[in-house]
């Protein structure tokens, strides 16, 4: 939307002609405000994009003041059609905005007025811009969230898809980027996506809290004329219902500090995410492969192909982060209750908003379309990984773990002293670091076997990789 300035209110379509313009705090002023203050306090360039939940607050809140008898029917009636003509001029981008619209609720109060005349005066009975921003801000926050939450089930999803796609390829695990054990590439993917369905699960809890209503509280100390909240807050669809008290309903921002945490810890998800494929994608490991849509070239080396998708994702979790940071710091100091200090939260906010919904559909582009190199990941085993298989032989027969432990160890010893691998040691070898060594030793190394083993629920096992798709998928039903 363009943002067009005029040195007066517009007059066209106002069913009175000409309205003066007034500030809605102006009463007891007499000077002129600095330019630079009009400036420095203005909002509308950020929370405009709040218009059409500023607009169905408003419209919620004249029908409770006609409920309420502060105004008649055919009053809130009135208002309620202007507010939809102020709502289509923002639709068709026709929206004018004049000097002195400080911010959406400013702009939308100053165009009904002039649309339907006096009377857009009597919507703010009772209401301030304390609660109202509130509202809007929940509202608008309500329905972002919940736009966001079908981004990460699809992310989900594109993980379920692949992991029960392609459940037979075998990679190597790692601890402290060393070689671990050997896992089944669908049962890292599922590693990934169960930190994403914890993340969805805190923004199903989150909802709740951001969708509890304000209005009705006023400056600070409540609504006079006896508007039903709890009506508004069901027209509204604050399934929360109301905030129990007036004074910390105006200057609560828990609801965008919890925001910021969430869309910071699932930015955490990402780029830990991202870093693992970055890791596997790199030139010593070559497990798997970029599409060029979400990687880019070197200006100097033709051969290099960047993922610089991963990376972004990586660095923008700072970003995101570091919005989280500001709005604490700006809360960590406020008196009670309204301060203009709480203006800024909307730049953070929205910035984190959006950086978060753009990551989410990067990540699951990237997933879908990254290619895997199942022969490189089977290259990437080796047979130091079933170490932990030879010590687990043991304890079938009967040996103590901590006993199976050093002899495994002794078998790896074995192995780099005579140069070969541990497959490569003989029985004998074997029989002579201990008398339960059987001549089925050797069947051990198995990369899939190894895998295979490890059959409980939640494992790498091919059965339990699949199981796993099957709850995530029926999460995600019960979620949606």
């Amino acid at each position: 939307m363009h943002r067009h300035v005029t040195s007066a209110a517009a007059s066209s379509g106002s069913a009175s002609g000409s309205v003066e313009k007034k500030k809605l705090w102006g009463g007891r002023f007499t000077g002129a405000t600095d330019p630079l203050m009009e400036q420095f306090n203005e909002s509308l360039s950020v929370d405009r994009r709040m218009w059409r939940e500023d607009i169905v607050g408003s419209q919620a809140y004249a029908r409770a003041l006609a409920k309420a008898g502060v105004i008649t029917n055919e009053e809130a009636d009135t208002l309620c059609t202007g507010l939809d003509e102020v709502a289509k001029e923002w639709e068709t981008d026709s929206f004018v905005v004049c000097d002195g619209d400080e911010d959406i609720h400013t702009a939308n109060e100053r165009r009904l007025s002039e649309i339907v005349g006096p009377v857009g005066g009597k919507l703010h009975t009772g209401r301030s811009r304390n609660d109202q921003v509130a509202t809007d801000t929940r509202l608008y926050l309500v329905n972002r969230l919940k736009a966001t939450r079908a981004m990460l089930h699809e992310l989900i999803e594109v993980a379920c898809a692949r992991a029960e796609k392609e459940s037979d390829v075998l990679m190597p695990a790692f601890t402290h980027l060393q070689n671990a054990q050997p896992v089944r590439w669908s049962h890292w993917l599922l590693s990934h996506a169960s930190a994403w369905q914890r993340d969805d699960q805190r923004l199903n809890d989150l909802i709740p809290r951001v969708a509890t209503l304000p209005l009705g509280s006023g400056a600070l100390a409540g609504n006079a004329f006896g508007v039903d909240r709890q009506a508004i807050a069901k027209e509204l669809g604050f399934v929360g219902g109301v905030c129990p008290n007036s004074m910390d309903a105006v200057s609560d921002r828990d609801f965008v500090c919890e925001t910021l945490f969430w869309a910071s810890l699932l930015g955490v998800h990402l780029s830990r995410w991202s870093e693992d494929l970055i890791i596997y994608g790199s030139g010593p490991f070559a497990m798997v492969k970029f599409a060029d849509a979400y990687a880019t070239g070197s200006s100097l080396m033709p051969q290099k192909k960047n993922p610089d998708a991963l990376e972004l994702l990586r660095g923008k979790s700072a970003r995101v982060m570091g919005n989280l940071t500001t709005m604490l710091t700006v809360l960590k100091g406020l008196p009670t209750t309204y301060n203009k200090d709480l203006q800024e939260d909307k730049e953070a906010l929205f910035d984190a908003l959006d950086t978060t919904d753009a990551c989410l559909q990067i990540a699951s582009g990237v997933l879908a379309t990254t290619e895997i190199v199942p022969e490189r990941m089977m290259a990437g085993l080796s047979e130091d990984m079933l170490a932990t298989d030879i010590a687990e032989y043991l304890v079938r027969r009967g040996v103590p773990f901590r006993e199976t432990h050093h002899i495994a160890g002794a078998a790896v010893a074995l192995s780099e002293e005579r140069g070969v691998s541990l497959g490569n040691l003989t029985v004998d070898d074997y029989k002579s670091l201990n008398e339960n060594f059987g001549d089925d030793v050797l069947e051990v190394f198995d990369f899939g076997r190894s895998a295979d083993s490890r059959d409980t629920e939640g494992g790498s096992s091919t059965r339990s990789v699949l199981e796993q798709v099957d709850k995530l998928r029926a999460y995600l039903k019960t979620a949606s």
